[in-house]
Formats: C-alpha cells, structure tokens, sequence
C-alpha cells in the first residue's frame, strides 16, 4: 500500500462521536474551581457523540455531527465524510456502527472555560487500542464537542493524579514543571520532525516516521517535500492532564504538508478517489496534499530521570489538496 493510500486510511480510521450534555449546575462557573462535568453528564455526552457519529458515517453527511466536533477532529472528519459523500451520494456502503464499551472518565477540576473531560473506552474497530476522545465546551448552554481523538494501546495509558473525590488535575499549558511545557509540544514536535535533534522518545511516531519519510523523499522520477507547522491556537490549544508521577498527558495538533514533484518525464503516482475527491485542480506534475493530525503524549516532569517526551498516539486525516 503506498504512503499516500495509508495517509488517507489513518484519516477514515478516526471516528467522531457526538454529544450536547445537560449543563453542570455552577454558579459563577468562570471563577469557581470545579469538575468539568458530573459522570453522568460525562456518559450522556459520550453516548449522544456516538450516536451523531454513527448517523454521519452510515450516510457520508457530515452535517449529522458536525455540532459534535471540533479543532483538529472537525477538520479530519468533515474531510472523511465529503471524501466518502463524494464517491458515495447514497451512503457509506461498508458501513457497521461504532460501538464503545469499558468507559472511564477522567475528568479535571478547574475555573474558567473551556470545561473539558476525558472518556477512555474499549472501541471495536482499531484492534486492541484504547480510545482516548477529550471533550469540551465553552459555556453551559454549548453542546459538548469532541477536540481530540486518538488511539493508544491499552498499556500506554497511565495513571492520572485524583483528589479524594476522584476529580482529575487539569495542568496549565504554560508550566515549566513538565519537560517540555504543553503550550510549546506542537512547535517542538514540528521541529523534532523538520530537523531531528533531542527532546522525544524513539518511536513510530518520531525516530521511525522521520526514516520512512528520508526513504521516501528521494525516488526514481518523483521528489517527495515535507513541512511541518505547529497547531495551537482557538480549538486547537492543547489540554493536558497530571499523571501520578508529577508528569502529564498532553493532547496536541500539528498541520503537515506533502508536496509530491513528478521529474520532467514522469508523472505523480494516480491517488486513491478519496484523495482525489479532497483534490483541486488538475494534477499534472505535482500534487501538495495538507493533513491535521491530533497526537497524544506523555510528557515527563521537568526532574525526571527520564525528560524525553513519548509520542503514545496520532491519527491524521488528509482535509485538501492541490494539483499542479
């Protein structure tokens, strides 16, 4: 399967889910610190997710749950579901329910909006992974929304930092207690991607997919460019939780660019329909594709023996292109 075919199917992988919660009954909410949401609330917003997320994917329409989404997995699914609108008006022909089971949540005390909560469940699509989807809203008359979705094995999970209530620690992104503060992982990232260097665990998600891209930017007749540029303002700032151990889990985004150049001669290997659906203009000699990816990662503290930030999950989903 060629790297633009497993781009687009790492992007249909990532599953929306829907969700509009009853409100938390606060009072000055902006000020008090208090839980995100009630596990009831929490349960609803995950089932109502699930539900809006099942409806746009058997019919390819993305308007079904596109008050359920938002930041990176907004772009990725509203992408998903015109690319499978596009080469399927009547609906999506493999379609079979997302059904998830074995739910926790964590969910932080804190002041001020966004609110927001993790739902950690058992998926049964994506083999054995866990899926982590971070929910937010801005107000107690919004429509809970998920922001990120990612897919981690179960083992990578760790242990979150409660109070004697259960209630989570939501960890400011500007904190200097962490290895990497969480307001500066994406540009961090982005650079570690762009130029190699220090700062992120070997992995598939760094060390291996920096190689598989040295491997791939040189062929016979075709030149593959990369970029990579940081996400992190409006919906798409990072939210980070306080594991056990002093460190956190943060939830971050980053845009990536692939510019594919044909030598005079050659020709861009023909892209899948769902690529070429997502695709303006007309491909002659090179197609640049854009993609937003959602990562989740575990970033130690600051005095850790161990300050390397691992890179746990990402699910990417190309949103456009462009032929030249």
């Amino acid at each position: 399967m060629s790297r633009l075919d497993r781009s687009v199917l790492t992007g249909a992988a990532v599953i929306a889910l829907s969700l509009t919660a009853s409100g938390c009954v606060v009072v000055h909410g902006e000020r008090e610190v208090l839980p995100g949401a009630t596990r009831a609330e929490a349960a609803e917003a995950l089932a109502e997710f699930t539900a809006a997320y099942n409806k746009a994917d058997k019919a390819y329409d993305g308007s079904l749950d596109a008050d359920h989404t938002t930041g990176a997995l907004a772009d990725i699914d509203a992408a998903r579901l015109k690319a499978g609108r596009s080469n399927n008006p009547d609906g999506n022909p493999s379609y079979s329910p997302l059904k998830l089971t074995d739910v926790t949540y964590t969910i932080p005390k804190k002041a001020g909006w966004p609110r927001w909560f993790l739902a950690d469940a058992r998926g049964n699509k994506g083999g054995d992974v866990r899926w982590l989807l971070v929910f937010t809203r801005d107000g107690l008359d919004e429509t809970w929304q998920v922001a990120y979705l990612t897919l981690v094995a179960p083992d990578d999970v760790p242990e979150f930092k409660t109070d004697k209530d259960g209630w989570a620690e939501a960890v400011s992104t500007n904190s200097a207690q962490l290895a990497v503060s969480p307001a500066k992982l994406s540009k961090s990232y982005t650079d570690y991607l762009q130029d190699g260097g220090d700062g992120f665990a070997p992995g598939a998600h760094t060390s291996a997919w920096r190689a598989q891209r040295d491997t791939q930017a040189s062929r016979p007749g075709l030149a593959t460019q990369y970029i990579d540029k940081p996400l992190t303002d409006g919906d798409y700032a990072p939210l980070a939780l306080r594991t056990e151990d002093g460190g956190a889990l943060v939830f971050f985004t980053t845009r990536h660019y692939e510019k594919q150049t044909a030598a005079r001669g050659a020709s861009v290997p023909t892209p899948n329909k769902d690529v070429l659906a997502l695709t303006d203009g007309e491909i002659k000699q090179a197609l640049t594709m854009e993609f937003v990816s959602n990562e989740v990662a575990f970033d130690p503290a600051g005095d850790s023996a161990e300050d390397e930030v691992s890179i746990l999950g990402r699910v990417q989903g190309l949103t456009s292109a462009k032929g030249e």
